[in-house]
């Protein structure tokens, strides 16, 4: 039985929030959280484009950060009226809203509720995340009728590719379909992470296009990445590979117990993939389980599962639950060499 992908959710505040900067009508109070930074600092920059005329920015835009603000403070500078401007843009970086005491938090409904006209006021969670609260009733009630609330996710698997395309076009180099889903499997799907890669991919590559022997050259892989390459060489019993992939991440001073979460998780996801082909399922019902933006993860774990048996991924996934409740719970614990001797018992477990 085939499983259609799962449409995406509509980001409505975002297409609002666009709505709002093509017709030159930004709201008076946005938050902006979500893990794409990139998407977070171009809206912000398009804010001051329409917000804050050039040459006047010391007196309309206001950057404000949360570690000791106070409402007060947020107040009167809100205030302050625009100079050779309609409005003032004032940005408020990890100030949490909803980690307020009872004083402040009724300042700050006052305040939301009583925004100046010509002011809009950003909340900008950044290494501070949004977790609202709703039993905080009256903050919740304020936030949800004044503020317009962003979260800025990564973008689909279509969006991103053409973003891609489009970046290395302004850089004078052109890129398939393929190569680009390659690119983000190795550095990972936030625009925020690719933007300096493809510099460098870009800067690095001699011909016209793009290739993979360019991002292998130059790129830096994430961890999910690297783990994927170490797995499928145990996968093909090249043991030696697999080993000096592990003695890499040690040497960039990965900490082990994140490279063991991460083959754990791998690993999980293989014993998925050979349930699926065992089952009869295809690609389409992995992306939904592990909510994939795009089919080129899924196919990779298909072709890795293909290698195996279910029973060796159950045992595989079960050593490496043993070993993650060793390295938390026993002290003194040679983390590395116990992760060096792991390979060795899958490798031993497939022989």
């Amino acid at each position: 039985m085939a499983y259609g992908k799962k449409a995406p959710a509509k980001n409505e505040a975002l297409q609002k929030l666009k709505a709002d900067l093509a017709g030159g009508t930004p709201g008076c109070a946005y938050i902006f959280h979500g893990e794409e930074s990139y998407l977070r600092e171009y809206y912000l920059g398009a804010l001051r484009k329409v917000l804050v005329p050039a040459g006047f920015e010391e007196f309309n835009d206001h950057r404000l950060e949360g570690k000791d603000l106070t409402v007060q403070t947020l107040a009167e500078t809100a205030e302050a009226m625009p100079m050779m401007a309609e409005r003032t843009l004032i940005v408020v970086t990890d100030f949490d809203l909803f980690r307020l005491g009872e004083d402040q938090r009724e300042r700050m409904i006052a305040f939301l509720e009583d925004i100046p006209p010509y002011c809009c006021v950003v909340f900008v969670y950044d290494t501070v995340p949004y977790k609202p609260n709703r039993t905080m009733k009256k903050l919740w009630k304020a936030v949800s009728e004044h503020v317009q609330t962003v979260e800025f996710r990564a973008a689909e698997s279509g969006d991103l590719l053409a973003w891609i395309a489009r970046r290395f076009r302004a850089l004078g180099k052109e890129i398939d379909r393929q190569t680009a889903e390659y690119l983000v499997f190795t550095c990972g799907g936030l625009m925020t992470g690719l933007v300096p890669e493809i510099a460098k991919i870009a800067a690095y590559a001699k011909g016209g296009a793009v290739t993979r022997a360019d991002i292998d050259a130059v790129a830096d892989p994430v961890l999910s990445a690297e783990v994927f390459r170490l797995s499928d060489a145990v996968l093909q019993g090249d043991y030696d590979r697999a080993a000096e992939i592990l003695g890499d991440l040690l040497k960039m001073q990965t900490e082990p117990i994140m490279i063991l979460a991460a083959l754990g998780s791998q690993l999980r996801r293989i014993y998925t993939a050979r349930l699926a082909i065992d089952s009869g399922r295809d690609r389409y019902w992995l992306m939904e389980l592990w909510e994939m933006k795009s089919d080129y993860p899924a196919k990779l774990l298909l072709t890795a599962a293909k290698r195996t048996t279910a029973d060796w991924c159950a045992d595989a996934v079960k050593m490496c639950q043993v070993l993650d409740r060793r390295m938390k719970s026993e002290k003194g614990t040679d983390a590395a060499g116990e992760l060096k001797l792991l390979l060795v018992r899958l490798g031993a477990r497939r022989a």
